[in-house]
């Protein structure tokens, strides 16, 4: 592997920083206050990391350039945190703000916050 991988100074800090949300993982699922949906995202997120830490190996070492710098692997990790933030979207009642209501565009007198 290249030196500049190993010798980023922020490496120790992501590592670390694995530690709490794991963490944080186990407790939401033994505590089920979260929706299952949600939960997966958040697990998902875990899926985004390993395939960017893949990606910018194979950027560092395929193409000698980071992996902002090689835009197929770059946007081919990012796609992986669209899906999971999307499944966390739903998770936590997303859908209700995905569909159009188109009756609901104008705020009636309790939606706009002026009292009578």
């Amino acid at each position: 592997m290249d030196q500049t991988l190993a010798s980023d100074p922020a490496a120790p800090l992501f590592a670390l920083s694995l530690a709490p949300y794991l963490l944080f993982l186990w407790w939401a699922w033994r505590s089920k206050r979260f929706p299952p949906l949600a939960l997966l995202g958040f697990a998902l997120t875990l899926l985004f990391v390993a395939i960017t830490i893949v990606a910018a190996v194979v950027a560092q070492v395929r193409y000698g350039a980071e992996l902002a710098n090689v835009d197929w692997l770059h946007g081919g990790a990012e796609a992986f945190l669209s899906i999971s933030n999307l499944i966390l979207l739903l998770g936590f009642g997303g859908e209700q703000l995905l569909r159009v209501n188109p009756e609901s565009s104008q705020p009636t007198d309790d939606q706009s916050g002026l009292k009578s």
